[in-house]
């Protein structure tokens, strides 16, 4: 992948992914979205680099700012700061709509950088829940089903995941294509 169309290489987004994401689980969550919103991406017809990078940065201050009324401001701040985008740094902000009241996601990259971030959590749980704990063994089946069991992986938003149809993605084909994506990249997120 190359991002250097949209303000920074892979190599200096990942640099700066790890000086500011500490926690191994939140850089794997955001390796994981990356490879999700690149299979997104190729699905939709859309720039698999602009999709990837977004969902390689868009948790850039989670730990920073872990309050979601805050979430994604600073983020913002920064990726403008390095000349990302600024359509990634739209999507980005507007991934966690808590911070930013009366706005909306309007776009199909505003509703697949939600969609496929937040299933990628549901996905690792599905994996963690096996006795093999990889994804290898999780079938799109297992993802679907469990997307229907509420008390299951609560953090995961079932109606966010569902943004996937509002970009035109049907919600079976979209857990086929996410747990395909996290499988190709497997061996980076330990599963």
């Amino acid at each position: 992948m190359s991002y250097e169309n949209y303000g920074i290489s892979r190599e200096d987004a990942l640099r700066l992914l790890q000086s500011r994401v500490k926690n191994t689980n939140m850089f794997k969550h955001c390796l994981a979205s990356e490879a999700v919103l690149t299979a997104m991406a190729e699905k939709l017809g859309e720039d698999r680099d602009k999709w990837g990078l977004a969902g390689l940065l868009h948790d850039l201050d989670a730990e920073t700012q872990p309050d979601l009324a805050n979430h994604t401001r600073e983020a913002a701040e920064i990726l403008t700061e390095q000349g990302i985008d600024r359509e990634i740094v739209e999507a980005i902000r507007l991934h966690n709509p808590e911070a930013h009241p009366g706005e909306q996601r309007t776009t199909t990259f505003h509703h697949s950088l939600a969609a496929g971030e937040t299933i990628t959590g549901l996905v690792i749980a599905t994996a963690l829940v096996n006795p093999a704990k990889k994804l290898s063994v999780v079938k799109p089946k297992s993802v679907r089903k469990r997307i229907k069991e509420k008390a299951f992986a609560r953090g995961a938003n079932r109606e966010t995941i569902k943004e996937c149809e509002l970009a035109g993605i049907p919600l079976a084909d979209f857990c086929a294509l996410s747990l395909a994506a996290m499988q190709g990249i497997a061996e980076d997120l330990e599963l």
